[in-house]
C-alpha cells in the first residue's frame, strides 16, 4: 500500500497571505538597510564624552574630551563611556523598534525584534 505524497500548492487566501509575507519581509530588510544609515548621538558627563551609534547597533565612534583624560582617575572615565555607550545602544535599539513596529503593525513576531 502506497500514499502518494502531495505537494503543498497553495490556495487562494493562502496565495495572498505568502505575498502579503513576501513584502512584509522585503519592508523590512529595506528598514534594517535604513536603520545602518540613521545615527545616534549621545554624550556623557557634560559632553566630555560622545557616542555615534548606527540603528543597527554599530558604534561608529567615540569621542573623548582630552580634559577628562586623567591617568590618576581611569575609572572615572571608563565609568563615562560605559554609561554613554548603553545610552546610545538604548537608544538605537528603542528607534530599530519603532521602524521595525510601525511594518509589523505592533504584531509581536519572535525573532523581528
Amino acid at each position: 500500500m502506497s500514499k502518494k505524497k502531495r505537494k503543498f500548492q497553495p490556495r487562494g487566501g493562502q496565495m495572498d497571505m505568502m505575498r502579503q509575507m513576501q513584502r512584509l519581509q522585503e519592508e523590512m530588510a529595506k528598514a534594517q538597510e535604513a536603520l545602518g544609515e540613521e545615527t545616534i548621538t549621545v554624550t556623557a558627563g557634560g559632553g566630555a564624552i560622545t557616542v555615534v551609534m548606527t540603528g543597527q547597533q554599530k558604534v561608529q565612534s567615540i569621542s573623548i574630551a582630552p580634559e577628562v583624560v586623567d591617568a590618576d582617575d581611569v575609572e572615572m572615565l571608563e565609568d563615562l563611556i560605559t554609561a554613554a555607550v548603553n545610552e546610545a545602544l538604548e537608544r538605537s535599539q528603542e528607534l530599530a523598534a519603532e521602524r521595525m513596529g510601525a511594518l509589523t503593525g505592533g504584531l509581536s513576531i519572535p525573532g523581528l525584534m
